[in-house]
């Protein structure tokens, strides 16, 4: 097991969720806001060692912890790099909706699977079925990234605020956290 025992299915899935927009906030602070060029590669890294140290907290009592911040560290990078941006803190420059909900899938999608890719590399000895993750990050990330998307341009039409994109971002954090945690339990536990 690698996980403490005592923890639940929705025990773990809270603290996942907690952890992943405390991640996200904390980068808040480090990592300003912004369409796709605006967001390169030191935001990419910073973003991912937020993220990375913050899940890291509930990975801690497992054997590949270490691998997990660094393999994760090294995608947001990797997916920057090769241009797909560092998808969590990038808000479209459209604002046609169906265009937002392709590219936020097709980009959510590509950027998913090296982020599970990248952690498959961290978890796959202990657990055989590990190979899974790759496939749940990567839906995780296309189903997240529309919504979040959609709900930033709303929320920036209604109060004519850049704020609106950024509470998008943290929706999409939001569904990201909720859907891999509910996965990371059931295929770690």
């Amino acid at each position: 097991m690698l996980f403490a025992p005592t923890k639940t299915e929705f025990s773990f899935t809270l603290q996942w969720v907690v952890a992943t927009l405390s991640g996200f906030l904390v980068s808040l602070f480090l990592i300003e806001i912004g369409e796709k060029s605006d967001v390169g590669i030191p935001q990419a890294v910073i973003g991912g060692l937020a993220i990375a140290l913050s899940q890291g907290l509930i990975l801690r009592h497992s054997i590949f912890y270490l691998r997990w911040v660094l393999f994760t560290i090294v995608a947001w990078l990797v997916i920057t790099v090769i241009g797909v941006g560092a998808v969590g803190w990038i808000v479209p420059t459209t604002e046609l909706f169906p265009q937002r909900i392709i590219s936020g899938a097709f980009y959510g999608a590509i950027g998913g699977f090296g982020i599970g890719f990248a952690q498959w590399l961290a978890i796959y000895q202990p657990n055989p079925t590990a190979w899974r993750w790759i496939f749940i990050s990567a839906a995780s990330w296309a189903i997240a990234i529309p919504i979040g998307s959609i709900a930033g341009i709303i929320l920036r039409q209604l109060t004519q605020l850049f704020f609106g994109e950024v509470v998008g971002l943290a929706i999409t954090w939001l569904v990201v956290a909720f859907l891999t945690g509910i996965n990371a339990y059931k295929l770690f536990k």
